[in-house]
């Protein structure tokens, strides 16, 4: 098993910043990549950004310029630095660890950028 543990979500202005933080625990060995997803209401959950054990590192077009992900490894824990935010990025999000089969997911940090 391993937990999740997210936090660092708001209401921020539009142009504003924030830094989200996913704290992993329990059965972390083996997870090949960490990375955080966004569901707006009424749509679907979506890939913000992720991050492998490696290091290497991908981003939806929508944030890339705007967004960075990074981990601290000896804390196990992933970051997701979003500046320049837009009414469009407010939206539950989610931080996902994949340990191949199993996925496992934070319960999730609300993010609400006002226009």
């Amino acid at each position: 098993q391993v937990q999740l543990v997210e936090s660092g979500g708001g209401l921020v202005q539009a142009g504003g910043s924030l830094r989200l933080s996913c704290a992993a625990s329990g059965s972390i060995f083996y997870i090949n990549r960490m990375g955080w997803y966004r569901q707006a209401p009424g749509k679907q959950r979506e890939l913000v950004a992720s991050i492998t054990s490696g290091g290497r590192t991908n981003y939806a077009d929508s944030v890339k310029g705007r967004f960075t992900i990074s981990r601290d490894n000896a804390k196990n824990t992933v970051f997701l630095q979003m500046n320049s935010l837009k009414p469009e990025d407010t939206a539950v999000y989610y931080c996902n660890a994949d340990r191949s089969p199993i996925s496992y997911w934070g319960q999730g940090t609300q993010v609400t950028v006002s226009s």
